[in-house]
């Protein structure tokens, strides 16, 4: 049985895109998660809990153009359990989400959805390499004439 799970928080790292085999791309970054509780009439932090986040194929592209440190963010998937061992062979364990999607939390602000295909699949396509459809006109133009805003907020459709 897969433990599924959703988890809102902040994206507590840069996202670290990576392309495997020429074929599969992946990105992950780290999610800081910190419970905010009233005491004797003032609001404090809780301790961080921070939780690595992995996602696959358009996922990984889509949150390489869309995400940035600080974005709060609402995850969806399977927690998992990566186990390693380091050269001194002392083993570790993190707790990891393979993301099934990924989201801004609109609770904390808004967001800005663009569906962008890409013109010819590459799995180390280029926010450059896009072409997404304006939502004023319906007409393509290429992500560089979008914006930088724009793009960074671009959902990838496989």
């Amino acid at each position: 049985m897969d433990a599924q799970i959703w988890i809102t928080g902040r994206v507590g790292s840069e996202v670290d895109y990576r392309v495997v085999n020429d074929t599969f791309s992946v990105a992950s970054f780290r999610m800081a998660c910190t419970p905010r509780v009233q005491r004797n009439g003032e609001w404090t932090d809780e301790p961080t809990t921070w939780v690595s986040v992995r996602c696959g194929r358009t996922l990984a592209e889509g949150a390489k153009c869309s995400l940035i440190k600080g974005d709060p963010v609402v995850v969806v998937g399977k927690l998992r359990t990566h186990t390693w061992t380091d050269v001194d062979g002392v083993v570790h364990e993190q707790l990891r989400i393979e993301a099934i999607t990924v989201g801004h939390d609109l609770t904390q602000g808004t967001s800005a959805f663009r569906r962008l295909r890409r013109a010819t699949y590459d799995a180390g396509v280029t926010a450059s390499e896009i072409v997404g459809a304006d939502s004023t006109d319906g007409e393509e133009q290429p992500a560089e004439e979008l914006g930088e805003e724009s793009v960074r907020a671009a959902v990838l459709v496989g």
